[in-house]
């Protein structure tokens, strides 16, 4: 019998080795189309217009357009569907939710000296969500391959002695998962096979205790079958937030230049739980469970430079430069195992900690080129084009080994991509007519494992003079194949149609 633990709190494992890789790094490099109303509703295409809060998160000189001080503040309802297949079987699951996901003002102050050609100046302090985390799914089938290779695969690619999963006298299951955390030769891959083993999944080739210190070569518990029934859920919650404080100038009131100065902040907890079951009655293991917390926080610095130029009284040019974010980020994963042959004595495998060391991600550049076409009083058309190379993304420090290991990985995987946005409004009087449409290219080179965005919206706004109301509706559609755990032994992928359907309202005052 193996040994028995009575500790029920975990220790904290401080981790030498880290587990992060692409998909983390790509999760807080991406945006959503957030925002106000009027901005939602034309698809975010606002590069070359301005007068609007939401316009200056993509070009900081739009603050400038504004005639006088401005202040809004926007509610959205967030919906998302997802279709996921895995396998035989198929599966919808749905999540809403409202916030706040944008606030700000903007204060314009005109140049006392008429004789200067600078006729203007804007400060603006607004917050917008970049991203928005909320999500559920559920994915469940028959698999012809078992959970056991998450376990196995590891020790065909890195030789484990199985002395190093074994408990020195005196220690305790969640002491031993940290030591070798810690441990400059294992870390996280190694605590894996940890948890297999003492929640029964495999077991050493060589069973003799006394002399089975170096064996490397493993064996699993689970017999093979045709298939396995599986059931994987996903939830997740949280944003990607960003405050920024802008300043902005005109020029002749034909040439208007911005900066923002930008602070990121991230919090992201995400969960997932892992079901096997089989009925065959050779097999030892039937039933596992392979639960993971992730909880995320970090804080980061960005700055924009951007222009927009007048070409004639109705055409407008504009043009800006987001430059990386430098995040500092801080990760904790809690982890949970059992089966049906785990020790009596130990059960369920809970509370285990892994409070990793802090860490730096940089995220790419982007570039964005805008023209505008006015109507006079009558309405507009906008088209923005953006461009980020998501190859460019870099764990830091770069010296660090797995981190070079997952730079390359990020450099091999992902690529340059595109964002289309249009949008037009039509003005009958007080009331503002909307739409858009939106593109954004895979960032993946593959193109499946994050497949292209394709979005639509409309909207309408009202104007009472000083006040404005403005509504908006927009969806987006993107598809992808989502790999269960980022492991060479074990390949399930889910297969995710998403739809992301959102209704905003913003009030806005002029000041």
């Amino acid at each position: 019998m193996k040994k028995l633990i009575l500790l029920f709190v975990g220790v904290m494992s401080m981790a030498n080795f880290y587990a992060q890789d692409v998909t983390d790094a790509l999760r807080y490099t991406q945006d959503d189309v957030q925002g106000t109303a009027r901005y939602r509703a034309l698809s975010g295409a606002f590069g070359a217009l301005g007068g609007d809060l939401s316009a200056i998160s993509i070009n900081p000189a739009g603050s400038a357009v504004f005639n006088g001080s401005h202040i809004s503040l926007s509610l959205s309802n967030n919906n998302t569907k997802n279709d996921v297949q895995y396998f035989n079987g198929v599966n919808t699951s749905k999540d809403s939710n409202i916030d706040l996901n944008q606030t700000g003002a903007s204060f314009v102050f005109r140049n006392p000296n008429s004789n200067s050609d600078w006729s203007k100046f804007a400060f603006s302090a607004t917050y917008d969500k970049a991203k928005n985390y909320n999500t559920d799914w559920l994915a469940y089938g028959n698999s012809p391959t078992s959970i056991d290779r998450y376990f196995l695969g590891i020790t065909e690619n890195q030789a484990v002695p199985f002395g190093v999963l074994k408990l020195q006298p005196g220690e305790y299951l969640e002491e031993a998962y940290a030591d070798i955390g810690s441990s400059a030769n294992y870390g996280y891959p190694v605590q894996q096979v940890f948890l297999g083993y003492w929640s029964g999944i495999i077991d050493p080739v060589n069973l003799d205790n006394d002399t089975n210190n170096d064996e490397t070569n493993y064996f699993s518990n689970t017999a093979p079958a045709e298939s396995f029934y599986q059931e994987y859920s996903y939830a997740s919650s949280g944003y990607n937030g960003k405050f920024s404080l802008n300043f902005s100038t005109a020029f002749k009131d034909r040439l208007y230049l911005g900066v923002n100065l930008n602070t990121h902040f991230i919090n992201y907890d995400k969960f997932t739980s892992f079901y096997e079951t089989n009925n065959d009655p050779d097999s030892l293991t039937r039933n596992i469970v392979f639960e993971n917390w992730l909880s995320t926080i970090g804080s980061g610095f960005s700055f924009q430079l951007g222009a927009i130029a007048k070409v004639t009284n109705d055409l407008r040019l504009g043009l800006s430069y987001n430059s990386p974010t430098w995040y500092r980020i801080e990760e904790e994963l809690i982890q949970g195992i059992d089966s049906n042959i785990a020790d009596p004595d130990i059960g369920y495998i809970s509370d285990i900690i892994n409070i990793y060391p802090a860490y730096n991600l940089q995220s790419p550049g982007k570039f964005t080129g805008s023209l505008a076409y006015v109507f006079g009083e009558f309405g507009l058309i906008s088209f923005d084009y953006s461009l980020k190379d998501y190859g460019n993304t870099k764990f830091k420090p770069t010296s660090d080994s797995y981190f070079a290991k997952q730079n390359n990985a990020i450099n091999n995987q992902l690529t340059t991509a595109s964002t289309y946005r249009v949008g037009g409004e039509v003005r009958l009087k007080q009331l503002s007519l909307r739409g858009g449409y939106r593109f954004e290219e895979s960032p993946y080179k593959n193109g499946n494992t994050l497949g292209d965005l394709t979005g639509y919206s409309v909207g309408l706004g009202y104007s009472f003079g000083n006040f404005k109301l403005d509504m908006a509706f927009d969806q987006a559609k993107q598809s992808s194949e989502y790999r269960l755990y980022n492991n060479s032994g074990f390949l399930n992928t889910a297969s995710i149609d998403s739809r992301l359907t959102n209704v905003t309202l913003t009030v806005g005052f002029n000041l």
